[in-house]
């Protein structure tokens, strides 16, 4: 049911496939829709990295540019203020888990991967700054491409669009060098999609597996579930989990999420369904 594909980072290999990938939430910001101020000092960071760890996270991915809607652009310089200190303490206090950085620039994927990231997640999907594959490609790195397209045509089917978006992505990316292997999709829920086209989009997630790489689901505690049940973010954690098992009965391999242990819970669970349960535990 689920492609194979294997990932190449520095500290070794990752599998993605059956077994779930679960990406591990550190906004590092002022002003993020959900955990905005919770990680700003260098206590917090660790503590909280070191319980998304203990948890079952396999990568943590870290941010220092709110996306939410309605957010202002920060500045490079800015944003490597946030993010460097975090991945140098994450890093000094002994975390082994791989550390993904969560930016769109160039300079600050350059940087976050001396300082010691090996993966990069851009929203943009290489089209803000095509010069963020070159820095991928430079270190080898695997490199998460999400869909954003303020301008699509709304009257045109959902997935072509988004296929004609990722096909000029991807573009980038081979024209830079990066290995087909080194790649992830990720649908962007929440992003220039409107409450019906989320669900849509969840409904459909499985499509895009035409387009032969794994995919990276991102749809904790957004703000499409707080307008079907009128709660706030951190109490979406039940729904977030019920749309991760959707999309990973739908073949999707990778979860970026606020909520760890739920979410992998509900994984372990859904794959127990899926391909059969493991021993059972005393308990």
């Amino acid at each position: 049911m689920h492609q194979e594909f294997k990932w190449q980072l520095k500290s070794g290999e990752i599998t993605l496939g059956r077994d779930p990938l679960v990406m591990g939430i550190l906004n590092v910001t002022p002003d993020s829709f959900s955990d905005g101020g919770d990680f700003t000092d260098r206590e917090k960071i660790i503590a909280q990295a070191q319980k998304m760890v203990a948890e079952g996270a396999h990568i943590l991915d870290i941010g220092g540019e709110s996306t939410r809607p309605g957010s202002e652009a920060v500045a490079a310089q800015e944003e490597l203020d946030r993010v460097l200190p975090a991945i140098d303490a994450l890093k000094e206090s002994g975390i082994t888990a791989p550390i993904s950085i969560d930016s769109y620039k160039a300079i600050v994927g350059q940087q976050a991967m001396e300082a010691g990231a090996e993966t990069i997640n851009d929203v943009w999907g290489f089209q803000r700054d095509p010069e963020l594959a070159d820095v991928a490609a430079h270190y080898g790195c695997p490199a998460i491409l999400m869909h954003w397209d303020p301008d699509r045509d709304r009257e045109k089917d959902l997935i072509g669009e988004m296929n004609r978006f990722f096909e000029k992505s991807l573009q980038i990316a081979e024209k830079a060098g990066i290995s087909k292997s080194q790649i992830a999709l990720d649908p962007g829920f929440g992003f220039a999609k409107n409450f019906d086209e989320n669900y849509e989009l969840l409904r459909r997630v499985d499509e895009l597996h035409a387009l032969g790489y794994p995919l990276l689901i991102g749809t904790s505690r957004k703000s499409m579930f707080g307008k079907l049940l009128g709660n706030t973010p951190k109490e979406r954690v039940a729904a977030t989990t019920a749309s991760t098992v959707l999309a990973y009965e739908k073949g999707a391999h990778i979860f970026r999420v606020h909520d760890v242990r739920e979410n992998l819970d509900a994984l372990q669970v859904a794959k127990a369904m899926l391909y059969g349960p493991p021993p059972p535990k005393d308990v």
